[in-house]
């Protein structure tokens, strides 16, 4: 079977399954927020066996820099289930303008594995407001980052802000997880959240309300694990629970810049050191008689001469000879100790008398024989009359 040109294409079309570049243009020092929908994916995937049945294949994403292995530094990505569509979130700074960056996405049909690709074109603008001069930080113990994310939420949250500090300009700078912050993964009981951080820029001083925090009384409380008493609180209050300890304020025009002096990298060539000169063929030799002396004489020496002090110890002063006396003696007595207990007239024991086998008539001889050396075993074993006389 033969296919026509027009067939081989569609065919050639339909295995790449491959977008079209998208363009986006985010502005530096402004939070950027970019979804992967999983419907924009799902038209590239074949269709469920039985029509009318609804899709929700599992979907997952795969992001990098093109010509890479992983994302820029300062973009991020979370998908919280196959489920669920993937964000792509991050601030980038002014060191990205006019420098186009190309993030390739994959998307992994987990039914099908196949996959789909396009590649997203992040082109930052400079902006006349970067960077904003307040910034303040707010950390939420009651949101998950993909949470925050949502345009919806992230809008009430300004909103909120915006109703207590009452700036002219007021932005999103970047949104991070407390787990990237050192935080821990929270139990799952009570629906309780990671916790994100939220920082936002404003071109007017901080007003009353958030300076509070920083008075004496509600460091005191903050220092005792307490909450402090904040007046503006109820504005977050109904949907955003805010750890008023947690936050930070930062004047830009305040901080003393550090700028950091780096030394030349150089070409990372080493310099000219010459030719090796590898050592000669001809070795000369070694003397091994001194490692001798004193890995094997010395010792020797030092054991023999510990020998003959032992020897003159106990054999030509006074204390050692009546060791060996009073040693000599004990062994004597028990010699004698063993000879008589042969004589002694005590009952055999039943174990080493002969038994009689009831099946074949036979007497098996005792365990020892009459001429067996009983020096060396219990005195109740070595009773050789009784036995004899127990025998006739």
């Amino acid at each position: 079977m033969f296919l026509d040109s027009n067939q081989t294409t569609v065919i050639a079309l339909n295995e790449k399954k491959s977008h079209a570049d998208r363009n986006v243009y985010p502005s530096a020092g402004v939070l950027f927020v970019h979804v992967l929908e999983r419907e924009y994916f799902k038209g590239e995937f074949p269709p469920y066996p039985k029509s009318g049945d609804a899709s929700n294949d599992p979907i997952t994403f795969n992001t990098n820099l093109m010509g890479y292995p992983d994302r820029p530094g300062w973009l991020r990505y979370i998908q919280r289930t196959p489920h669920s569509d993937g964000v792509l979130y991050g601030s980038p700074t002014a060191e990205h303008v006019g420098k186009p960056t190309v993030i390739e996405i994959t998307a992994y049909n987990r039914r099908t594995f196949e996959t789909a690709r396009h590649n997203l074109v992040i082109n930052i603008m400079a902006t006349e407001e970067f960077p904003l001069p307040y910034q303040a930080e707010f950390y939420i113990k009651n949101m998950n980052v993909e949470e925050m994310l949502a345009s919806e939420v992230l809008g009430d949250f300004l909103g909120a802000v915006k109703n207590v500090w009452q700036p002219e300009r007021l932005n999103a700078i970047n949104i991070t997880s407390a787990l990237d912050r050192g935080g821990r993964v929270p139990l799952p009981i009570n629906n309780l959240k990671e916790g994100v951080y939220v920082m936002v820029g404003a071109d007017v001083p901080f007003s009353s309300c958030l300076r509070e925090v920083e008075s004496p009384h509600n460091q005191l409380r903050c220092s005792q694990e307490m909450e402090p008493a904040i007046s503006c609180d109820k504005k977050f209050r109904a949907q955003f629970h805010i750890d008023w300890c947690k936050i930070s304020l930062v004047d830009i025009n305040k901080v003393v810049p550090i700028y950091i002096t780096r030394s030349d990298p150089g070409t990372g060539i080493l310099p000219e050191f010459g030719e090796y000169n590898p050592p000669s063929e001809s070795l000369k030799s070694r003397d091994y008689f001194s490692d001798f002396l004193i890995t094997l004489a010395v010792p020797a020496a030092v054991a023999v001469v510990l020998f003959f002090i032992l020897g003159y110890t106990m054999c030509c002063r006074r204390e050692g000879v009546i060791q060996l006396v009073h040693h000599s003696s004990i062994q004597k007595s028990t010699k004698e100790l063993r000879n008589m207990s042969k004589n002694r007239e005590i009952s055999w024991p039943l174990s080493t008398l002969p038994v009689f086998n009831p099946v074949s008539g036979e007497v098996v001889p005792p365990i020892h024989p009459d001429n067996y050396e009983t020096t060396s075993m219990p005195l109740m074993q070595t009773q050789t009359k009784v036995a004899e006389a127990l025998n006739l």
